[in-house]
């Protein structure tokens, strides 16, 4: 398999669970701003929508989409800790997860990150993106460890970028002690470590 990613976006989940699975792939870094790869290949050439995350499998086929990329990717290693069975309660509760960090808080960053979004809407960021933040406290409240429980899951993986974006947009998460701490829990794990330091965030 091969990850086409750019450092720090949301494809950074997807490199974080490809390393978790312990399976041989490939990375190619892609330019947003320019839409070709690190190969000088044009983006849109491997998929119409230039965006990241995209991968590429043996077959040829690609797979866009970073929810749908993070389950296929741990069920493809049969990581069923990542991404429990299909048809449980538990799988249903990371794909809610998935979905939401998806649905509203990617999205509730998206002005801060477009040249084109309005000041109004830059403007009303960071407060969407605090009510996201809360849900996800209240969620941590109860000590668990991971959003779903003990174990960490792909849906941790999303989250941990996406909330990692409050840092370089000054938003931070000194208001969410309890999200912060989830962070950090995340970022030590060895697989993030890995993926941060071949995407060049990271020592």
């Amino acid at each position: 398999m091969k990850l086409y990613y750019s450092p720090g976006a949301c494809s950074l989940a997807s490199h974080i669970i490809l390393h978790e699975v312990a399976k041989p792939f490939a990375a190619e870094r892609v330019d947003l701003a320019t839409k070709t790869t690190a190969s000088g290949a044009a983006f849109g050439s491997i998929t119409p929508k230039s965006q990241v995350p995209a991968l590429q499998l043996p077959s040829g086929d690609v797979l866009t989409e970073g929810a749908a990329i993070l389950q296929f990717i741990a069920d493809s290693a049969a990581a069923t800790t990542l991404a429990p069975p299909v048809g449980t309660l538990a799988r249903a509760r990371v794909q809610e997860l998935l979905n939401f960090t998806a649905s509203e808080l990617h999205k509730a960053f998206g002005p801060l990150f477009s040249a084109t979004a309005s000041q109004a809407a830059k403007d009303a960021a960071p407060a969407a993106i605090g009510k996201c933040f809360d849900w996800l406290e209240a969620l941590l409240s109860d000590g668990r460890e991971y959003l779903t429980g003990p174990q960490f899951t792909v849906a941790d993986a999303y989250a941990f970028v996406v909330a990692g974006w409050a840092v370089p947009t000054g938003i931070g998460l000194t208001r969410w002690p309890q999200l912060e701490a989830f962070v950090a829990r995340v970022k030590a794990r060895s697989s993030v470590k890995a993926a941060l330091q071949a995407e060049g965030l990271a020592a």
